[in-house]
């Protein structure tokens, strides 16, 4: 069915505005994730002794409401956009706090909690609503000095990274914090603000390292390669064994002994069974949404929506970029999926709704700023429609 440009019903509004490409390395990006599920999944499966495509018929499961979430949220406008961030952070915060009471415990951490039969993890919802709101109180701040805003976005983000670390959730919370701090910095952070919050960084990573023995552990087995460091150095062997073109669909074998080949390391087993040319495809796909998203964000008149995509895509590229640079041996272990790519209902629907919101943020409106040379100005039509 092919949509008229002089059509003005709300679906045609949408496809005429939308970012099409971006719309398109997200599907891309779903695919991947199918594909890389048949791949990675049966060998977990049969060895906790499930069917072999339990967790591909799950992932393809969490796909459906995944992508009724990316569409329909970038139908919303920015304004529209604020009021769902609110309401969906309030009810992630409170999901947080029952979490540290009655939620499921794993490898020591309680992060999820169970509704219908469900395991939900609320701080995967949690962050692009943070990212929103935060956005608002910087933007209302650049507006109206007078307002708190700084302070109030201070006060957030102090409330969150308190309930990460109560879980604890140390990996989302240096997430969260690094994306708040690009947002307070395009914001127009002061070099006061620059070297306080630096020097708080850094004395919260030296206590985070003496407070928490799993932390301290992870660090030192990444810097000395001593200890137990077999999940690290299996995802490396897959990438070596791989070569440029890999071993072939199925024929790989890293992932018959890799606990989270399915989730946290299946960046290396792409890379065993179809090569380092399809990592490179990865890589490039989530390059691109990034740089693209930060495009759209640079031509942005309004301060609100050009921080919102910048924080949203931050926290996009921050993730996977952990993801990609563990599973290479860059960084230290930390259980972080990828993006679209990794198992996981919890975080799929969650950067579902996160992507949606960029998508919604950077569609086409009248009120955009328009490039001319090295300046930037407004339409005349469009300032005069305005008034």
């Amino acid at each position: 069915m092919r949509v008229s440009r002089t059509d003005r019903g709300p679906v045609a509004n949408w496809w005429w505005t939308i970012d099409k490409w971006l719309l398109a390395a997200f599907l891309c990006l779903l695919g991947l994730g199918v594909v890389l599920s048949f791949a990675a999944s049966p060998a977990v499966a049969e060895r906790i002794n499930l069917d072999s495509f339990h967790f591909v018929k799950r992932q393809i499961a969490y796909i459906i409401p995944a992508l009724l979430a990316l569409i329909a949220v970038s139908f919303l406008t920015p304004r529209h956009i604020r009021r769902f961030a609110l309401v969906l952070l309030a009810v992630s915060l409170l999901l947080m706090v029952v979490v540290l009471f009655a939620g499921l415990e794993v490898k020591g951490s309680k992060r999820w909690i169970s509704i219908a039969g469900m395991s939900l993890q609320p701080s995967e919802f949690l962050k692009p609503a943070f990212v929103i709101v935060c956005a608002w109180l910087f933007s209302e701040h650049a507006r109206q000095p007078d307002i708190p805003g700084n302070l109030f976005a201070i006060i957030l983000l102090g409330l969150v990274t308190a309930l990460l670390v109560a879980q604890p959730d140390l990996g989302q919370t240096m997430l969260i914090v690094a994306t708040w701090g690009v947002m307070f910095f395009m914001a127009g952070m002061s070099w006061l603000w620059i070297l306080l919050l630096g020097s708080l960084g850094i004395a919260g990573a030296v206590g985070a390292y003496a407070s928490f023995p799993h932390v301290a552990g992870r660090i030192d087995r990444f810097l000395t390669g001593e200890g137990d460091t077999f999940q690290v150095d299996m995802g490396r062997e897959a990438v070596i064994r791989g070569g440029w073109l890999g071993q072939g669909p199925g024929e790989g074998t890293i992932k018959r002994v890799l606990p989270d080949s399915h989730t946290d390391f299946v960046f290396a087993v792409a890379a065993e069974e179809f090569g380092i040319v399809l990592c490179f495809i990865i890589l490039g796909l989530f390059a691109f949404v990034v740089l693209r998203s930060l495009k759209n964000a640079m031509h942005e008149r309004d301060d609100f929506t050009r921080l919102a995509i910048s924080g949203l895509v931050v926290l996009f590229g921050l993730q996977s970029v952990i993801n990609m640079g563990v599973n290479l041996q860059l960084l230290p272990a930390k259980g972080m999926t990828l993006p679209f790519v990794s198992y996981g209902g919890s975080s799929l629907v969650a950067m579902a709704i996160c992507m949606g919101m960029v998508l919604a943020l950077a569609r086409r409106r009248p009120e955009k700023r328009v490039s001319v040379g090295f300046r930037t100005q407004v339409p005349s039509a469009v300032t005069a429609a305005a008034k």
